[in-house]
């Protein structure tokens, strides 16, 4: 099989997705862009080399050679895709071995963390009022407690918005979280349902308390929600990313922040100025750090003193 008759099979190919499968042309377009691409990689291989005679072996080093070029993932998976589904209608048209794309994935996308905050950001962000808000209002006052104990105890959203004031367990409600003012500790249920303390630094404590002054006038039919919206009912995620969004640009910090930035900086800082990995797990809730480590957990005590000494909010007041 010549080159010419490789792109008679591509054309051939192209030709029954707008005709048979009624691609859009803009589709059509894009599969034409991967396939042209297949057809170079076939003529790099010595001579006058057919479609028929690509093997898995083959594909496996296309695809290495795309991800080698910086290609992501997703694009990778979309050409194999592509490529798969020529050789499909191939093997109608000629004899092939099997399509050598079967079996063969892209390689795994790069779980992407959001970058951290530096130490003076992260401080600034959760402990500065809102330019042009009234530092005493209810909104500011809930802002800043929320945006303090996210960054001072590294929780995910959905455990912030989950807090009690206190431990409940009345007629169908229980409580997944609550503030223990006099252990300087949050309880929170994480993922997996698993239940977990962490400590809570001064300030964001001294921030609750200050929000609880004002948060009895907001609430209306649930006494529960630590955290509420002007209209009495529980503090949503949705809302805690809109209210962070908003205060970080008020401040002019020029990145993205959402709930997981702080939560990542509160990670970052913490294991950059202690180094003790595990601590850090624990503190985040995580099962295991990676998938073939598994860390035991560690004495609250222990996860206390690696916290008091390491977080950048975590200085208690003296007397």
């Amino acid at each position: 099989m010549s080159a010419r008759d490789n792109q008679t099979h591509l054309n051939g190919y192209l030709d029954s997705l707008k005709t048979q499968r009624k691609l859009s042309p803009h589709t059509i377009s894009n599969y034409r862009r991967d396939l042209a691409e297949l057809s170079a990689f076939a003529d790099t291989l010595a001579g006058d080399f057919s479609f028929a005679s690509i093997t898995h072996f083959h594909i496996r080093k296309f695809a290495a050679q795309l991800h080698g070029k910086g290609l992501n993932a997703r694009s990778i998976a979309r050409k194999l895709s592509a490529w798969r589904g020529f050789f499909d209608w191939l093997s109608e048209q000629i004899t092939l071995a099997s399509n050598p794309v079967d079996g063969i994935k892209a390689p795994k996308r790069a779980k992407s963390l959001p970058k951290a905050l530096s130490a003076d950001d992260a401080v600034q962000l959760v402990s500065k009022p809102r330019p042009g808000m009234n530092p005493d209002s209810s909104l500011q006052r809930c802002d800043h407690a929320m945006f303090e104990l996210l960054y001072s105890s590294g929780l995910r959203v959905s455990e912030l918005t989950a807090l009690d004031v206190r431990y409940a367990k009345e007629g169908s409600h229980e409580s997944a979280g609550w503030i223990d003012f006099d252990a300087h500790e949050v309880t929170v249920t994480g993922k997996g349902n698993k239940q977990r303390k962490v400590p809570v630094g001064q300030p964001a404590l001294q921030a609750i308390a200050d929000w609880l002054v004002v948060r009895g006038s907001l609430v209306k039919t649930d006494p529960h929600p630590l955290f509420l919206t002007e209209r009495g009912t529980r503090m949503s995620p949705r809302v805690v990313q809109l209210r962070l969004k908003a205060h970080a640009q008020a401040l002019g910090i020029p990145v993205n922040v959402h709930p997981h930035v702080l939560r990542h900086s509160f990670a970052s800082h913490v294991l950059q100025s202690s180094g003790d990995l595990r601590a850090v797990q624990e503190m985040l809730g995580h099962a295991s750090i990676a998938s073939t480590q598994v860390y035991t957990a560690l004495d609250f005590q222990r996860l206390a003193q690696v916290y008091d000494a390491a977080h950048p909010r975590a200085k208690k007041r003296d007397g």
